[in-house]
Formats: structure tokens, C-alpha cells, sequence
């Protein structure tokens, strides 16, 4: 999820005000969510160890420990504020089984785990990353990794063309617009597009996580500007 901040990624709000926000500015922003978890269960194995880098306020592994309730959870995101939230969300949780890692971004993370993830999950954190940092995040996500192991992102993405980008804009300012957003709240947040935030197109992503060194890279989902992607180390 865009973490460390609001869907604006600008000022901390409360778990329930930044989960209400977020559903009003991402279409199917719950599918990011169930659609990861149903790919995980999918997978041979459940995974012993699972790393959601971004986490934010923990919303989205809260969900995942009902369905996965004998993996680890390591949760990681460069706000401070955010990782308390997250604490507070899982507090419930057995503390053998949840692992609020130190403040950090992706890309400058250096702490030492004692286990390597099977899964690492980044839904909505790395598109606000210039190329140079998006390429270290990805970077970092593969070392972490064990072989074998599977990198699931979510990102905002740019269309291919700019008539296509001109239409993108329109089609989502619509879903804010049907979701109560004002005109000007809708008219400031699509201006961010490649000034605040820096979406790449679908196949720029293929080809950044496959030079990266994953042996399968996979498209898994798409609507309005955003995609999924899963890919195995």
C-alpha cells in the first residue's frame, strides 16, 4: 500500500481514516489485497516466512494471517508512525508469528534477518521511486529472497501512449468522482501523475524485474492504471 503516509502519501491519518481514503482513490484497491492472498494460497507450500515491505498501517496482513496462521510475518515500512499503527492492528497476534521490523525503505534496508522470506509482497509502495531507487527496491526484494521464492508487487502504472495516459486520467478521475471525491481533490492527486509519483509502463516492469534476475516474470492482473505482478527467484 502507498505507505509511510495518506493516499495523498503526504500526512499520517488513522488506520480507519487511511483505509477509507485509500478504497476512495484506487479502484478495487480490496482485490490488491485478496487476489495476493489468493495467489499465495495457490502456491505448493505455504510459506514459512512472509515480508510485506510498505506495510503501512498492516491492514493487508492482518487479512493474510487469518488465512496463514503458521507464518511469520515480517512487516517493514520507512514511517515510523505507520509501523506503530501496524503494531497496534497486530497486537493481538502471537509475537512469534509477527515481527515488526525497523523503520526503513525498501531499498535502504540493511537489517539482518534470521530467515530468508518464501514471499515478499510491496502492493502500492515503489512507484513513488525514481528509476535509479525502484531498480535497488526490486534489487533488494530478490537478495532477500530465497530460491524459489516469489516477489509479489502491485504498482500504479503508466499507459503506453499519451492519448492513453489523457484517457487513463479521465477513466479514474470518473471512479473518484462516483466515490465522492471533490473536483479539486481529484484534479490534485492526477496532477501528481510522473511529478509526485513516477508509474512505468507494463512492459517497463517486466523487463526491470526480469533484468533483476527472476526466472519468471508474470503480468497477474490489471485495471484502470494499475497492475500486479508476481515473479520467482
Amino acid at each position: 500500500m502507498p505507505s509511510a503516509q495518506d493516499p495523498e502519501n503526504k500526512t499520517p491519518n488513522l488506520p480507519e481514516d487511511y483505509d477509507t481514503k485509500i478504497s476512495s482513490v484506487l479502484p478495487y484497491y480490496k482485490s490488491f489485497h485478496d487476489e495476493t492472498i489468493n495467489l499465495v494460497k495457490s502456491l505448493p507450500q505455504k510459506p514459512k516466512v512472509w515480508m510485506d515491505t510498505g506495510c503501512g498501517t498492516g491492514t493487508f496482513i492482518a487479512k493474510a494471517i487469518e488465512h496463514f496462521p503458521d507464518t511469520k510475518f515480517l512487516m517493514l515500512d520507512p514511517s515510523e508512525g505507520m509501523l506503530k499503527q501496524t503494531k497496534e492492528k497486530l497486537s493481538s497476534c502471537p509475537c512469534d508469528k509477527v515481527e515488526v521490523l525497523e523503520a526503513s525503505a525498501t531499498q535502504d534496508f540493511t537489517q539482518d534477518l534470521s530467515e530468508q522470506p518464501d514471499v515478499i509482497t510491496a502492493i502500492q509502495c515503489h512507484h513513488y521511486l525514481d528509476m535509479e531507487n525502484r531498480k535497488k527496491a526490486v534489487g533488494k526484494c530478490y537478495e532477500l529472497l530465497k530460491d524459489g521464492g516469489f516477489f509479489i508487487t502491485f504498482e500504479n502504472i503508466s499507459p503506453l501512449t499519451e492519448e492513453g495516459i489523457g484517457v487513463g486520467k479521465r477513466y479514474w478521475g470518473e471512479f473518484q468522482r462516483v466515490h465522492g471525491r471533490t473536483e479539486d481533490e481529484i484534479r490534485i492527486h492526477l496532477e501528481r501523475f510522473g511529478t509526485e509519483y513516477f508509474p512505468i509502463t507494463v512492459e517497463e516492469h517486466l523487463k526491470l524485474l526480469r533484468e533483476t534476475g527472476f526466472r519468471t516474470v508474470e503480468l497477474f492482473w490489471y485495471s484502470y492504471m494499475q497492475a500486479g505482478f508476481y515473479c520467482i527467484r
